[in-house]
């Protein structure tokens, strides 16, 4: 096989995902026959194609597994089972190892002799992967030595502006010796990059777990943890204690949950941190919540409403008074939504009031209460308070009880236009949910005025986005069997999406308008699956069918949006009615 055939291979691979045109693949073959370097490395150095891009193009050509290398990947502890000399002569660097299985990243992981040898020098199986060899110089390069202590880690992570990263006096009493511990040690860089880097990367939450080797650092991006950093062993406890201290927080208890709250200024804006600790089996977990204003899209028009259902959602707003819910999981956006409803409309001639636990965004020209049960401030009594305070709008974070559901329903039936969050999977299942929690169905038809279901789906990063075929089994979930030829789009992985293939997130969404046909189905207390129909008949499109939609627009890909809505509709609708018509008309009314 000469060496030219192999490069058209990777060529027509590289084609084939859309990464390069063909003009610019003879372009770089003919560069190639000049100077004789490797055609993935000239496309790289050309800057054509990512190094991600390329490793899933090699490893798509020879039925191996691609890595493109990052740290928190890698152990570097285990350099020293190879040796730097072995991992610099045959281009290698161990990843990591889960029982007697070494994860190898290798140029050549088709090597069998390499295996064998290094299969014999650790006593492990040999696992290969494959990565480019600049990507494996360079990390055995950064890991020499096999000692990496917590400057150099710090180090490692490049050019960082640690000043950035501020908090609030904090140090209200004397200081302990802990203080003067962690204060005069690398940890309070390291605390500050991981701040740093979730602000940078638009991350909501960030996750610092005790583990068997050290401790772990994971980042929610895009409702998705991602494992982006993990410090040298040793660090956990110093790690949790500056956090702590940041959250105003008791560094002497360890035993019992706690939580606190403080406001830091970094890439030069004011971001919220909300920190929570919970003790585990190997030590304690802490977990910080990110509320960066400028992750907070408050316009209605970027939420991604279809131009039928904003128009809908706009009317449904301007209403004088009634119930408006927006309902789905936790982590799907439902906050974003009401935000952004009270921004189209907060005005001087308005009084806004609502009651959130907690009050996660300040915002103008809107009285916000926050929930304390510890002093017997509940979302009921706060909103009995409120009824007294002359309000137009009132904005209740969640309704979780049958108490703030009645004094909801309440508020709505006389003369306010009350918006309020549910967890349930669609639309109308937020009439059941209502209905179960006691809320009598002739008050409920009577207050409510709409409902929107939502999710959030990751929509697909621009840099690495290359054309696929779905299975025939996503194809037929999606309701698309007969679509076998119609092409989608997914990322390949690249550096700037962190090698997930996403990047941001675009909602989707399910609006119930109730229409004098679906007040009349509310009142005599009709099960979900009625409802469903209803709107189905009405042609409403359901969240499946919505991120379908997106999937074959080239927004995201199809496998993203059967995940995002892996329940079922037509399923609940079937099942609902065949267990319906099971049961006597006694039980069916």
């Amino acid at each position: 096989m000469s060496l030219r055939r192999r490069h058209q291979r990777v060529g027509e691979a590289l084609i084939e995902e859309g990464a390069i045109s063909e003009e610019q693949l003879e372009r770089a073959l003919r560069e190639q026959s000049r100077t004789g370097e490797k055609l993935g490395a000239l496309l790289v150095d050309q800057g054509i194609v990512s190094g991600p891009v390329l490793v899933h193009a090699l490893a798509k050509c020879l039925g191996v597994r691609g890595c493109h290398l990052r740290h928190g990947l890698i152990d570097p502890s285990l350099i020293g089972e190879i040796g730097e000399e072995e991992c610099e002569k045959s281009i290698l660097i161990p990843m990591f190892k889960v029982h007697d299985t070494l994860t190898v990243a290798m140029a050549e992981p088709q090597s069998l002799p390499t295996i064998d040898r290094l299969a014999r020098m650790t006593g492990c199986k040999i696992r290969p992967v494959l990565s480019l060899e600049s990507n494996i110089l360079e990390y055995v390069r950064k890991y020499k030595g096999g000692n990496v202590d917590v400057d150099e880690f710090l180090m490692s992570l490049g050019d960082q502006d640690l000043e950035v990263v501020e908090r609030e006096n904090i140090d209200e009493g004397p200081e302990t010796d802990l203080d003067k511990m962690v204060a005069g040690s690398p940890i309070v860089n390291l605390v500050n990059i991981a701040i740093l880097t979730a602000v940078k990367d638009g991350a909501s939450d960030i996750h610092v777990e005790p583990d068997r080797r050290g401790t772990r650092i994971r980042y929610r991006i895009d409702g998705v943890l991602r494992d982006l950093m993990n410090p040298p062993p040793g660090m956990h406890a110093a790690i949790v204690s500056r956090l702590k201290v940041i959250g105003k927080m008791d560094i002497a208890v360890k035993r019992l949950p706690q939580e606190g709250r403080v406001r830091i200024v970094a890439e030069g804006r004011e971001i919220d941190l909300r920190v929570s600790s919970m003790p585990t089996l190997l030590g304690e977990k802490i977990v910080a919540r990110v509320l960066d204003k400028a992750n907070l899209r408050v316009q209605l028009e970027d939420l991604g409403f279809t131009p039928d259902a904003m128009q809908t959602f706009r009317r449904l707003l301007e209403r004088p008074h009634g119930l408006m819910l927006v309902t789905g999981p936790t982590g799907s956006g439902k906050t974003t939504t009401l935000y952004s409803a009270l921004d189209q409309l907060r005005t001087p001639e308005r009084n806004i009031v609502t009651v959130e636990d907690p009050v996660e965004y300040q915002v103008s020209l809107v009285n916000q209460i926050q929930v304390n049960e510890q002093v017997g401030l509940s979302f009921s009594r706060a909103l009995r308070s409120i009824l007294r305070q002359d309000p137009d709008i009132i904005m209740i974070g969640e309704i979780r009880d049958e108490p703030t559901a009645r004094v909801a329903v309440q508020a709505a039936l006389t003369g306010h236009l009350v918006l309020a969050t549910l967890h349930t999977n669609d639309a109308p299942g937020a009439v059941a949910r209502l209905l179960d929690m006691g809320v009598e169905s002739y008050l409920l038809s009577g207050a409510i005025i709409g409902s929107v279901a939502q999710r959030l789906l990751r929509t697909i990063c621009p840099h690495c986005a290359t054309k696929y075929y779905p299975s025939e089994q996503a194809l037929l979930d999606a309701g698309l069997d007969g679509e076998s030829s119609h092409s989608f789009r997914r990322g390949a992985g690249c550096q700037q999406c962190h090698d997930s293939g996403f990047v941001g997130r675009q909602g989707v969404y399910e609006l119930m308008e109730v229409t004098p046909r679906i007040r009349k189905l509310v009142h005599a207390g009709a099960p979900s699956h009625e409802l469903r129909q209803t709107l189905r008949s009405m042609g409403v499109p359901t969240l499946r069918e919505e991120s379908v939609r997106l999937a074959m627009d080239g927004v995201t890909s199809l496998e993203e949006a059967l995940r995002v809505t892996h329940v079922d509709e037509q399923d609940e609708v079937d099942i609902a009615g065949d267990v319906v018509d099971e049961l006597p008309r006694e039980e069916a009314a």
